[in-house]
């Protein structure tokens, strides 16, 4: 054979092959994209907010950081002072004085937690130190001062739920061996109240199928004498299966999770049980299915869902939940028989919901009223009902904007004060703290400037404090009274060091829905070198709900994952808030109300095609996808659904198919199996369909959405011949955990590959670090 015929087609071959590589992204690219990330970018930004401690008086100190390190403020509303809580310098000669022994007694900014391996202590991480305390006895090794004894108590009650106090402090309820106990908070003398609880028929037992936990879920009476919570019958529920990897035979994680359309569900037969002399008492209804108006988490508020006591403990409100969350029953139950008053019933043709992080109806016992929350005119409004005959008095609030949180009543002087949105035409998603008279008079908006507010009500609930900042404009944090009366003002975030390395800050577009008359909002992230002669392929990052959109918080921040890290390696990302998701309208939340696979696709890629019209540098030939769990969802459902538009996709722990996805979520958006057609959703159906290069992702010990989601895709792309790429995370959960920067990692590399066409460096590592201002020196 001819050795130079056969050196020249494999020398054509190489120069072919070293041509069509591309160009290549190396460790220092990938460097400059991880400044953009929150670890790098937050210690750049100063005076960034207020956490208030508070004291007696409604006076509180906040530490800010600063280039130079903390400082740490005295705030003092009565005398409308601000000054600084002490000389730093002098902080050992402070902790003498009346302010150094609030802040001695006050909690140390802690770093991390954990728990031991016998779960009977906690490990935490502050102020450059580690401390381990007992769970039952809050003793830590080292040092036994108050600050860090209060910073163990506080993470093992409000951190880990394991013990819920009652409100004078004197008890600490929690359960052990099914049943409900309380443990004297100075003796520790632990009593039993509750004796026939047992396994899947337990007390105050915390099982949502996809969150669930060991602490105990109840509400205590004002006067700290009696709890409501109820005993959870699940029974005869069907179980889900896990199981660990590691060397020899795996751990086998079992729990309760009903599917939709299974025939058992959890329930809950609500008690009222005394405290002093342990009784039960069964409250008079039939049980209800484990749904609240907010979720199918019974305590997604934090405590009980759905309860409130009258102040003098005599009677119990609760509004009860049917499985497919159509139909809300308000009931009244006297707490010392169990008998139960029917009071009205709202009925909604597909779901009903309360508000948004916060349940928005409140008992008003002393003048026989109800604050009943209603989207029943298209908006998400308050109503007034007569607590004795059911009767509606009024309806309290009313226009095109919804109310999302009701922060106070103020029953004396009948006055009510909610966060609302909608009030703004910049964007219908900012929010603003209001008060309106129970009557529907004298409306007022006591945040008036533009942008987002955050409010902080202060203990006696006489002060606000409020930061309001935008997606592209920092915050600005003062302190107001209850009417609006700015009393001083306290921080201003300062980015100047952070725009000194070239950062910028998202921009944000408006764009139509796919119906052609619907204004969508949403975030853009461009390159900070950005070349407008050049063409950039675009990154579409998704979250569809339809609880939640792609956004989440529209207030300032520096970092929002890792959008603006993707555009610095070469991409335009874009964030649209799709139809079909809440703040808006009820008509604009129910539009896919039994198509959940309609993930706001048809919105994202009408937005994105305007945006290009716009700006002419984006290239609608390279647009990829991705998102994670109903994003992964919608991602997957793009890449097989839209085959054309979408050309590269990544699906990170994706409920594919909502038949294999815990019962609330598609029994509330979907309706009952019996009355919609899951499997026209699933996506394994569809998977034939990939043209694109998908990459799929899922932790195997994922207690949210089973692993078997993303395998039901795996099978069916194997069985229609396709390309994929998948990566598993044997041990972890949901959100990957310690490898939550290895998948970042890997997301970087396979857009820079497949829809960049470069060349990323080989296994760069992400390097978090905390920020050194956090450790007080």
């Amino acid at each position: 054979m001819n050795k130079l015929l056969l050196a020249v087609p494999l020398f054509a071959w190489t120069t072919m092959a070293i041509a069509q590589q591309g160009p290549k992204l190396t460790a220092k690219d990938y460097e400059h994209a991880e400044s953009f990330l929150n670890y790098n970018t937050e210690q750049l930004i100063d005076h960034n907010g207020v956490r208030p401690e508070w004291l007696p008086g409604d006076k509180f100190w906040y530490r800010t950081l600063t280039a130079q390190g903390s400082e740490f403020i005295m705030v003092d509303p009565a005398k409308k002072l601000r000054t600084a809580a002490f000389d730093q310098q002098k902080l050992a000669a402070a902790l003498s004085t009346a302010v150094g022994k609030q802040y001695e007694a006050a909690m140390l900014p802690f770093q991390s937690f954990s728990y031991s391996p016998d779960e009977k202590s906690i490990i935490f991480e502050a102020n450059g130190k580690q401390w381990r305390c007992d769970l039952q006895t809050y003793k830590c090794t080292e040092d036994d001062s108050p600050p860090v004894k209060k910073t163990a108590r506080a993470l093992g009650r409000r951190q880990t739920g394991l013990e819920v106090a009652s409100p004078d402090g004197n008890w600490e309820a929690f359960i052990k061996d099914y049943n409900l106990w309380v443990r004297d908070a100075k003796t520790r003398k632990e009593v039993q109240l509750t004796t026939d609880g047992i396994k899947d028929f337990g007390y105050a037992t915390d099982n949502a199928g996809w969150k669930s936990g060991d602490g105990p879920i109840l509400r205590w009476s004002p006067d700290s004498k009696k709890i409501a919570t109820f005993k959870q019958d699940q029974r005869n529920v069907s179980d889900m299966y896990l199981v660990t990897t590691n060397v020899g035979k795996p751990t086998l994680k079992s729990w309760k999770y009903p599917l939709p359309g299974d025939k058992e569900i959890p329930t809950i037969q609500r008690v009222i049980i005394n405290v002093d002399e342990p009784k039960v008492i069964n409250i008079q209804v039939a049980p209800d299915p484990h749904r609240a108006t907010l979720s199918d988490d019974i305590a997604s508020s934090g405590t009980f869902d759905d309860v409130d006591w009258s102040p003098d403990a005599t009677q119990l409100a609760f509004a009860s939940t049917s499985r497919d969350h159509k139909i809300e029953k308000v009931r009244i139950a006297d707490a010392a028989t169990g008998t139960v008053r029917e009071i009205f019933e709202e009925s909604v043709p597909t779901q009903y919901e309360s508000g948004w992080g916060e349940i928005n109806w409140r008992y008003l016992s002393k003048t026989n009223e109800i604050i009943w929350f209603s989207e029943r005119d298209n908006w998400g409004h308050l109503y007034l009902y007569d607590a004795l005959t059911g009767k509606l008095k009024n309806q309290i609030t009313k226009g095109n904007w919804v109310v999302t949180r009701l922060l106070k009543v103020d029953e004396k002087n009948r006055v009510i004060y909610f966060i609302a949105d909608g009030l703004q035409d910049e964007n219908p998603y900012f929010s603003q703290l209001c008060k309106i008279d129970f009557d529907g008079k004298h409306f007022a908006i006591l945040t008036p400037e533009p942008g987002n507010h955050s409010i902080t009500l202060s203990p006696s609930g006489n002060y606000f404090i409020n930061s309001y900042s935008k997606p592209d404009v920092p915050a600005i944090t003062v302190l107001r009274d209850l009417n609006g009366k700015l009393i001083t003002n306290l921080e201003k975030t300062d980015v100047s060091r952070l725009e000194a390395t070239g950062w910028t800050a998202p921009t944000p577009i408006k764009v139509k829905a796919h119906d052609g008359k619907t204004d969508l909002y949403g975030l853009m992230y461009f390159p900070t070198n950005l070349d407008h002669n050049k063409k950039y392929p675009i990154i579409d990052y998704i979250y569809p709900g339809p609880q939640g959109g792609s956004i989440g918080s529209w207030s300032f921040a520096a970092s929002r994952g890792d959008n603006q890290a993707l555009a610095e390696l070469g991409f335009i990302v874009v964030e649209i808030e799709g139809t079909s998701n809440p703040l808006r309208s009820k008509s604009f939340h129910d539009m896919s109300y039994g198509n959940m696979a309609e993930n706001t696709l048809p919105d994202q890629i009408t937005g994105i095609r305007q945006l290009a019209n716009k700006y002419a540098y984006m290239d609608t030939t390279r647009v990829g996808i991705w998102g994670h769990s109903g994003g992964g969802f919608a991602t997957a459902t793009a890449m097989f659904r839209y085959p054309d538009f979408f050309k590269v996709g990544i699906s990170e722990s994706g409920n594919h198919d909502n038949r294999n996805y815990e019962d609330d979520w598609g029994e509330r958006y979907d309706g009952l199996a019996s009355n919609s057609n899951y499997e026209a959703q699933a996506n394994e159906n569809y998977a034939k369909n990939l043209k694109g290069k998908l990459m799929l992702a899922h932790g195997l010990m994922d207690n949210n959405v089973p692993p078997q989601n993303t395998l039901l895709v795996v099978e069916a792309l194997e069985r229609a011949n396709k390309d994929y790429d998948l990566v598993v995370f044997p041990n972890s959960a949901h959100g990957y955990g310690g490898f939550s920067q290895y998948m970042m990692r890997r997301r970087w590399d396979y857009f820079v590959k497949n829809l960049l066409g470069a060349t990323p460096p080989q296994e760069y590592q992400l390097k978090s670090k905390s920020d050194p201002r956090n450790i007080v020196k």
